[in-house]
């Protein structure tokens, strides 16, 4: 019998199905989380989205050998309890960095050239001869970007283009983003103080959640933006609607949010000067195609005995025996 590996949702199968040769795909959706995790009982490797990895999911899993998932965020996935079982976490970094950079700078622009807003105009309004406010140019303006990895690095990179200067926070200096940009290195405070757009791209970690809260928020220029393509609970969304709808800065661009799919009666979906996005960073035909045949190639290494290319940070070296 071919290993089996399990996808509980149907994308790119062309290229999933690429292992047929060594394993048996089986593809959902399930009808239940109950069936989802009868299909694990047997499974030696599964593709996960944003689904929590936890002890019931592994104990329904006892042939797991690796946890491959479909994206760069693995929050949800129980690193530390799949490497007591000996089970492989890989992630997919690099290939969406392009993606995720595009929707940010994207986002950017429907901030400063009120793109939602004249839209709506010209369907309502622009016939009857109400003139549309003006926006604002980006060249000049200060990006502040809050985690300097690829995907920020990404983004400094389509920002310069624009004739923005770039400044930057991040745990660990970036000397050769400095000198190829322009960049400058900012505390945290400071980049809030002097930034015309925030631009967030953090993981979610126990430091990082709720990182920018209501202290951070009043240190902006009231006329400031911020945009969060990272995740949802880095921002305190409290803390965030409180500041646009008091006046503390002008507006943000969300594409994640503490709570997915955004509740209809979330008051994000109320205020005025922001635009919301639904978790789409990386929902390109390319860049998903990119992500599955990053989690088909550390699949087939595990199935043959290898370690993983793209395993998680906290599995780095790690060498896990094959299963007799």
């Amino acid at each position: 019998m071919k290993p089996k590996v399990v996808v509980p949702f149907r994308i790119c199968e062309d290229v999933l199905e690429s292992l047929d040769d060594i394993a048996y795909v089986q593809f959902g959706p399930f009808q239940s989380r109950e069936a989802y995790l009868k299909e694990l009982n047997d499974a030696e490797a599964v593709i996960v989205g944003g689904e929590p990895i936890d002890e019931e999911f592994l104990r329904n899993a006892p042939r797991l050998r690796i946890v491959a998932r479909f994206g760069v965020g693995y929050e949800r996935v129980g690193v530390e309890a799949c490497t007591e079982r000996g089970v492989y976490v890989s992630y997919t970094p690099g290939v969406l960095s392009n993606a995720v950079a595009e929707l940010t700078m994207g986002l950017i622009l429907c901030l400063s050239r009120k793109i939602p807003e004249a839209d709506r105009h010209v369907r309502t309004e622009w016939a009857k001869g109400s003139r549309f406010p003006s926006g604002m140019d980006l060249e000049g303006k200060t990006l502040g970007i809050i985690g300097l990895g690829r995907i920020g690095h990404a983004v400094a990179t389509r920002a310069k283009a624009f004739d923005m200067e770039i400044v930057y926070y991040d745990f660990r200096r970036n000397r050769d983003v400095e000198e190829a940009l322009g960049a400058r290195v900012l505390e945290l405070d400071d980049l809030l103080r002097v930034s015309d757009f925030v631009s967030i791209h953090v993981p979610l970690t126990s430091s990082t959640r709720g990182f920018i809260g209501e202290r951070e928020l009043k240190l902006m220029k009231r006329d400031a933006y911020v945009i969060n393509t990272s995740r949802g609970a880095v921002i305190g969304e409290e803390a965030l609607c409180r500041a646009i709808d008091e006046g503390w800065i002008a507006g943000a661009s969300l594409d994640v949010f503490v709570k997915e799919p955004l509740p209809l009666d979330s008051p994000l979906v109320k205020l005025k000067n922001v635009v919301l996005t639904p978790h789409m960073s990386t929902s390109t035909v390319e860049t998903r195609r990119k992500m599955a045949q990053v989690n088909v190639k550390d699949i087939r290494r595990v199935l043959r005995g290898e370690p993983p290319l793209n395993p998680v940070p906290e599995q780095r070296g790690k060498i896990f025996q094959k299963p007799e």
